[in-house]
């Protein structure tokens, strides 16, 4: 096992590194220029889209509406990185590391927007009748290279299992017991049981339970966060001058926790963490993009602008802020992760702030489970057909109640290390096919616009 680890970590470094994360960005900074900087382009009309098809049904059979895709892809994206990751960045890597997030969120929008696009395009149904698609489809029909979607399956389908599964299992229950006392194995049989009863019916269902609960989980935190800025206002314009001068410069002269960063450090921290909640460049969301009842796939590609959008912009820039206003990043130089996050909560809204933290990051973590559910079930039908599915579901339910019993310990610890490393090797398959399609994409985006001019697309 320390061989193994060994080289995982040896992998991780790889992955993970300065040179994955420059290409990660600079491919939405390519795509960002070949198709005419899209998250400008369609910024008002992605409002108007996501927000006119609230509470309208367009579902037939094996598909489900374009919302109800969004939200489940939101579900698996705002997780723990949105609370525990961004805390962790502004502690290893000062204010500047928000500014790198931000930016590595702007670019990786077109990043998103292009790999949904991609989805949508090139899924097909599955025996059951389901939409299947993905980088691995993408890889297989229009690139060509089998052996690079099955790769791209095969990390897909054990990923899930840590960075989708186990340590969202963790997060919820270390939340739950820091703000209500309830054990671990408790939390984990209840959320093993609430997560059986929703994905036994499938992605139906799955969209069904995360409609609802992604626009409140977002909303709860939103106001939770408002509620901390609002206390201390008149630091937030000092908090972003810091974030914008700390990306360039090294605070090495102040005190405390700052003492260790660096321009380097705030960089790759920053892109690194933001990547890993909003997931732009992993392929994973294109995963259940694709099974959305769409007239065009630049149309369900929008919703995946809007997905990074209120990840990191919204979501993540709100933790950022809350740890940098109240001052806790310098005050208690020990603190990271989740823990960090709640000493802001906590200095404006005590014992309210602790419960709102908590419930939020359980909520964050419960979704994240089902959403990542369908991406690993996706990967493994891909390798193995439909009939593992039944199997895959028993696993995926066992490891929840390992997760959240057990984070503790080495074993865990060891999974949750080799599923990291796989989650960034998703990335190298699906960065292949944007840039080997970059000239199919632009097609797609002239094509919708054409069409939209004319009046041929609402």
């Amino acid at each position: 096992m320390e061989s193994v680890m060994r080289i995982n970590d040896l992998v991780n470094g790889i992955v993970w590194g300065p040179w994955m994360l420059t290409l990660l960005v600079g491919t939405g900074v390519y795509l960002t220029f070949v198709l005419g900087f899209p998250q400008l382009r369609y910024f008002g009309f992605m409002f108007k889209e996501v927000f006119g098809k609230l509470g309208k049904k367009t579902e037939n059979e094996g598909s489900i509406s374009s919302f109800a895709a969004l939200a489940t892809a939101l579900a698996s994206t705002v997780g723990t990185g949105n609370i525990a990751g961004v805390a962790t960045a502004l502690h290893l890597g000062g204010p500047g590391a928000l500014f790198w997030m931000l930016i590595s969120a702007i670019f990786g929008m077109t990043t998103k927007f292009a790999e949904v696009t991609l989805a949508v395009r090139y899924r097909e149904k599955d025996p059951l009748g389901n939409w299947r698609g993905g980088t691995m489809y993408i890889l297989e029909k229009a690139v060509g290279q089998k052996w690079l979607a099955w790769l791209f399956a095969f990390f897909t389908t054990f990923a899930a299992f840590g960075i989708g599964n186990a340590i969202q299992a963790n997060s919820t229950a270390e939340g739950l017991n820091l703000g209500f006392g309830i054990p671990h194995l408790y939390t984990g049989i209840a959320i093993a049981i609430l997560t059986g009863l929703v994905i036994v019916g499938g992605l139906k269902r799955i969209s069904d339970v995360t409609t609802y609960l992604v626009p409140f989980m977002a909303i709860f935190y939103i106001i939770g966060a408002i509620l901390v800025l609002v206390h201390h206002m008149d630091q937030i314009p000092g908090a972003l001058a810091n974030a914008v001068k700390y990306a360039f410069s090294d605070p090495m002269a102040m005190p405390g926790a700052v003492a260790g960063w660096s321009v380097k450090i705030a960089l790759t921290k920053g892109i690194a963490r933001g990547v890993f909640s909003n997931e732009a460049g992993l392929g994973s969301a294109p995963l259940v993009h694709a099974t959305a009842q769409v007239d065009h796939p630049v149309r369900q590609g929008v919703y995946g602008l809007f997905e990074v959008f209120t990840d990191t912009i919204v979501i993540c820039t709100l933790t950022a802020l809350t740890i940098l206003t109240t001052g806790v990043l310098t005050a208690n130089p020990d603190l990271t992760g989740a823990q960090l996050t709640l000493s802001g909560f906590k200095i404006v809204l005590g014992d309210t702030g602790v419960m709102i933290l908590s419930l939020g990051l359980s909520m964050f973590a419960f979704s994240t489970i089902l959403g990542w559910y369908w991406y690993g079930e996706t990967g493994a039908q891909y390798i193995f057909g439909v009939k593992v599915i039944p199997v895959y579901k028993v696993l995926w339910i066992i490891v929840i109640i390992i997760g959240a019993y057990g984070g503790g310990g080495n074993f865990l610890k060891h999974i949750w290390d080799m599923a990291d490393t796989m989650n960034g090797l998703m990335a190298i398959p699906n960065l292949i096919a944007l840039l080997w399609l970059s000239g199919e994409l632009r097609k797609l985006v002239k094509d919708f616009d054409d069409k939209h001019r004319g009046g041929l697309l609402k």
